[in-house]
C-alpha cells in the first residue's frame, strides 16, 4: 500500500500513456479529448441543426468512457490514494516571480488557488479571465483540428505534419502567454 500512496516518478505516467497509445493504435483509434465535446453535442441532438454534429456518435463511446475513467481515476487518486495534496515543485525564482504577480499559493498548492479556488469566483476579473481562456482553448482546439493531447500524443506518434505544426504552435502560444501576457494580466 505504501507504494501506491507515494508519489510516482514522472516516467511511470509516460509509460502508461505509451501503453494506452499502443493499444489505441492497434485498435485503429486516435486519441484526443476535445472530440468528446462534439460527441456530446451530437448525443444531445445538435446534428438536427448543424451538419458538423451529424455523425455516428456511438462509434465514439469508447472515447467518452476514457474521459469518464480519467475523471474518476483523478478523483480516486486525489481523495483516496494521496496522503496529502502534493504541490508542484517549483524553483525559488519561479515562486518569487509568481508571488510578485499576486499568486501567493505558488509552490504550496498543486494549482494556484487564487485562480481555481472557491475565492476566485468572488472576483469578476478572474471569472472573466477563466471564461475568455475557456473560449480560446475551445476555439483553438477546434481550429487546430484537435487538442494538445490529440496532436501531441496521437498525431506526433503517427508522424503527422499538421500535428507537428500544431504542437509547435501550442508551445509558442504557451511561451507568449507565460512571458508576455501573464505579467500584463497580473
Amino acid at each position: 500500500m505504501d507504494l501506491i500512496l507515494q508519489p510516482w516518478p514522472w516516467y511511470v505516467g509516460g509509460l502508461f500513456i505509451a501503453a494506452t497509445l499502443i493499444l489505441l493504435l492497434f485498435m485503429g483509434k486516435t486519441f484526443g479529448f476535445s472530440s468528446n465535446l462534439r460527441t456530446m453535442c451530437s448525443m444531445l441532438g445538435a446534428g438536427k441543426t448543424c451538419d458538423f454534429f451529424c455523425f455516428n456518435w456511438k462509434a465514439q463511446t469508447w472515447n467518452l468512457l476514457f474521459l469518464v475513467g480519467t475523471i474518476a481515476g483523478g478523483f480516486i487518486a486525489y481523495h483516496f490514494l494521496s496522503v496529502e495534496p502534493a504541490a508542484v515543485p517549483l524553483g525559488e525564482n519561479t515562486v518569487q516571480k509568481l508571488n510578485e504577480l499576486g499568486i501567493e499559493s505558488a509552490g504550496q498548492a498543486y494549482i494556484p488557488t487564487e485562480l481555481f479556488g472557491s475565492e476566485a469566483f468572488g472576483s469578476l476579473k478572474t471569472i472573466g479571465l477563466l471564461l475568455l481562456a475557456g473560449f480560446f482553448v475551445g476555439f483553438g482546439s477546434r481550429y487546430a483540428g484537435g487538442c494538445t493531447s490529440g496532436h501531441a500524443i496521437s498525431g506526433l506518434s503517427n508522424l503527422q505534419l499538421p500535428s507537428l505544426i500544431a504542437v509547435i504552435g501550442f508551445f509558442i502560444g504557451g511561451l507568449i502567454m507565460v512571458h508576455v501576457l501573464f505579467p500584463l494580466i497580473f
